[in-house]
This record gives C-alpha cells, sequence and structure tokens, in this order.
C-alpha cells in the first residue's frame, strides 16, 4: 500500500496527531497512518487493504467535528478525503450539484457566485460535505431551509468490503425501495464512507435583511422566537446569545453589541416580504421588551454581522485562555423552549467554570460551551454533571441529546435513553450487516457492546 500510493500514504507522526482529534475536549487519539484519498476507487482499495488485514478505518474530512468522530480510538487508518474536492457537476435548471466528499461549504458557494443559487446549510465550520453528511449537520439556516438530511438526494458510498453504491437520485421524490440515503446520512461513517454526493441548491433570496435586538433577558428573547414561529413567519434565521456570550463576541470580533441576551434575525425572501416579517417580529419582540432593532441590509453588514456570530464558538474560548470546549446540543421542541433554557440557567448559576449559551433557537436547538481544562478532574466533573443534567432534562421535554453534532464518542451513553433498548438493537442490526468485522470508525455511535 505503501508502494502504491507513495506520499499519499503518511505515517509521520504530526501527521498522525493532526488526524486524531478534533474540536472537541476529547482525549487525543492519532491512527496508525494516514492515506490521502483521490478517488472512490481508491478509497475502496484502501477498504478491501483494511478489511483483509483486520485494520480499522476512520473517515476524516475537515476535523471540525465535535464529539470524536474522527478519534482513532482503536488505531487503524484515517482516510483523509480533503483532496477529493473537485464540483462534478452543477445543474442550475435542476436546482442541485454533484461534488465529490472533501469539497467544501464555502468553496460550493464560490462556484455557484453568479448563478443566481446557494447552498444554505451552515454549520459555521468551513467543513466538508462529506463530513457535514456523514453528521446529519446543520447550523444556522436551518430553520427555513433545514439540516443536511433535507439536502441530499443522492450519494456514492464505499461500503465496510469495499464494494460501492449509490444512493437515491437526482429527481426530487421516489419511493423505489429503502432510503439508503437518509440511512446514511448521520451514521458518522460507520456505515460506509460517502465519497459523492448530490445536494439540493436554493435561489439566493431577491431581498434579505438582518437586525440585532437584545432582551431585559433569557425568556423574553426566547418568547419572541415562540411566538414567532408559533406565528408562521418564515424567518429565516434566528439565533440566540446570551450575556456572557455576546461580552465575548465584542471582544474578539470588536463589535460593541449591547451585553444583554439577544437574538440575530435574518429575512430572506421579496422587498415587500421581508420588510412584512421584519416588522411583524419587530413588533412581537417589543412587546416582549426587546430593544431597538439594530438594521444590516448592506451585504457587508450582513456579514460582519454574521461573522461575528459564527465565531461565536472560538470568541468563548478566550473567557478561559488554554481550555477546550466541552459543548452541548441538546433540542427541543419550541413551546418547551424557554422552560429548558431556564432550567439550564438555574444550573449554570451552582457551577464555577465559565459556560457561554448560544444556538439556532428557531428550531429549538441551543448549545453551551462549557469551558474546561481537560485535566483538571473539578472541572470535568462540572461539565460532566451539567451536560447529563441537561440532556436528561432535554429527553423529559420530548427532545434529543445532539441536534447536530452527532454521537461519536461522547453520547454514546445516551442512546439507549432517548431511544430505547429495542431500537438500539435493531441499529446494531444494520451496523451487524453493514460492517460484520466492525471496521468502519469503531467504537462511535453505539454503546458499547456487540458491534459497537
Amino acid at each position: 500500500m505503501k508502494c502504491r500510493f507513495g506520499s499519499r500514504f503518511a505515517q509521520g507522526e504530526s501527521i498522525r496527531v493532526q488526524h486524531g482529534r478534533d474540536e472537541s475536549a476529547h482525549e487525543p487519539a492519532p491512527p496508525d497512518a494516514v492515506f490521502f484519498a483521490g478517488s472512490t476507487d481508491e478509497v475502496a482499495e484502501v477498504v478491501r487493504l483494511c478489511g483483509q488485514y483486520r485494520v480499522p478505518i476512520i473517515p476524516y474530512g475537515a476535523g471540525s467535528s465535535v464529539e470524536g468522530q474522527v478519534l482513532a480510538i482503536h488505531g487503524g487508518i484515517s482516510i483523509d478525503l480533503s483532496r477529493m474536492n473537485r464540483i462534478l457537476a452543477i445543474h442550475g435548471d435542476d436546482l442541485d450539484a454533484t461534488v465529490a466528499a472533501g469539497v467544501t461549504r464555502l468553496q460550493l458557494n464560490a462556484a455557484l457566485k453568479g448563478s443566481g443559487l446557494f447552498f444554505p446549510i451552515d454549520p459555521g465550520a468551513d467543513a466538508s460535505l462529506g463530513g457535514m453528511a456523514a453528521t446529519r449537520a446543520s447550523g444556522t439556516n436551518a430553520v427555513r431551509y433545514g439540516t443536511m438530511r433535507d439536502n441530499v438526494l443522492a450519494m456514492t458510498v464505499v461500503l465496510a468490503d469495499g464494494r460501492i453504491i449509490k444512493t437515491g437520485g437526482r429527481a426530487r421524490k421516489s419511493s423505489a425501495g429503502y432510503d439508503l440515503t437518509r440511512l446514511l446520512i448521520g451514521s458518522e461513517g460507520t456505515l460506509g464512507i460517502i465519497t459523492e454526493l448530490t445536494v439540493r441548491l436554493h435561489p439566493i433570496p431577491e431581498a434579505m435583511s438582518a437586525a440585532v435586538c437584545a432582551f431585559p433577558d433569557i425568556a423574553a428573547a426566547v418568547d419572541t422566537v415562540i411566538q414567532s414561529i408559533q406565528l408562521g413567519v418564515p424567518v429565516a434565521r434566528i439565533e440566540l446569545l446570551d450575556a456572557l456570550t455576546i461580552s465575548a463576541v465584542n471582544r474578539h470580533s470588536h463589535t460593541t453589541l449591547r451585553e444583554l441576551p439577544t437574538l440575530f434575525f435574518e429575512f430572506h425572501g421579496s422587498p415587500a416580504a421581508v420588510s412584512e416579517q421584519a416588522q411583524i417580529v419587530q413588533g412581537i419582540a417589543s412587546s416582549f421588551g426587546g430593544q431597538e432593532f439594530a438594521w444590516a441590509t448592506r451585504n457587508e453588514d450582513r456579514s460582519r454581522l454574521w461573522q461575528a456570530r459564527h465565531d461565536a464558538y472560538f470568541a468563548c474560548l478566550q473567557l478561559k485562555p488554554g481550555c477546550r470546549a466541552f459543548p452541548t446540543d441538546v433540542c427541543v421542541p419550541i413551546s418547551r423552549l424557554a422552560e429548558c433554557i431556564q432550567a439550564t440557567k438555574d444550573d449554570i448559576a451552582r457551577v464555577s467554570i465559565p459556560i457561554a449559551l448560544f444556538g439556532h433557537v428557531g428550531d429549538g436547538n441551543f448549545h453551551l460551551v462549557v469551558l474546561v481544562d481537560p485535566a483538571s478532574a473539578s472541572d470535568m466533573h462540572e461539565a460532566e454533571w451539567i451536560n447529563e443534567r441537561l440532556v436528561e432534562r432535554a429527553l423529559a421535554m420530548s427532545g434529543t441529546c445532539t441536534g447536530e453534532h452527532g454521537i461519536g464518542i461522547g453520547k454514546t451513553r445516551f442512546m439507549v435513553r432517548e431511544h430505547g433498548v429495542e431500537a438500539v438493537a435493531v441499529m446494531r442490526a444494520i451496523k451487524a450487516a453493514l460492517d460484520p468485522t466492525n471496521l468502519l470508525n469503531p467504537g462511535k455511535i453505539l454503546p458499547p457492546g456487540a458491534s459497537s
């Protein structure tokens, strides 16, 4: 294998270390080697060789995961797909594009410039589309445009035995057989390695407008979100940042936002529709004590505003220099959101480590960025305590332990609690059928046990 692929098969320590860590607080776990794939056929060839010698395989995109999905906890070979970054076809009339798995969302949108189309799924990081599909990513636009589950039409996938299959198609709907595309989206590399995918594109709205509004407390901000959604206002983005997050953003991004719980809004549509949506939401916000909207209608102002929001994660890291983030991402029904956040804020007041709260509250999804020193037993104990409390609360409210980050190794213990023993047994059976020797990203998603 080393001879066949030359320098694209690497065993140097620095490369292995790079591929053995992500953005999580989990202990790094480098692979034994890294293979930089150039095609689907090459991925299949390496997978067959790994199967022959019983070597674990860990797919790697951009390394921006936050639940340890890329960690080689059982050793093995990391298959880096970042060089498979060709945009294979753009079908403007059909509103779709076919790309290799290493293409990133910013790369695709740059290629679409001038076409009047864009790809809306925006998790913040410039993640690879293959990795976004593998983790069922979403982000700030999900309230209007959905998640990766809603925006992937077809995929090319290498299975554990090296077979190459194609799932789905470019037709907008199909009733033909099992939906293998949806099965593999969110499987985190445990059922197959995504090498190509066809994604939906969307027309760039005729008009866009963004606004920032501060509130006296979290409850008022969340009530504004709930009423806006319940009234059917098609807001493109609604993001909540608590006062601590705003403070961090101001220092990191040199903004001058009021250091209060704050909502970021974005409205898409015709000029008349955008104006109407904004007026309705502004009226709702005012009724809950929202302070004057700060508008951003020029593209550069909107970009600056949303860049500050995307930088919130990294801004929060500066609240405790040298720390790592222990992130959470529960999602609850929108009617329970205010209750869930308020109870969570009460828990935050009981711990000593800095914890910022922000999230995509338009679809009931929010994050805690718990800042820890992984070497500190007390930090990790407090982080585990608040995470356990948060997940239990979300599950009790008919929510989920993860709205978009995935399970990885960090949340396997919640799988039975969320889905039940029998459902997890079905997942184990699917894993065993597609990967009987458990070589594809072992130790991820399923709790310890058979085929995990």
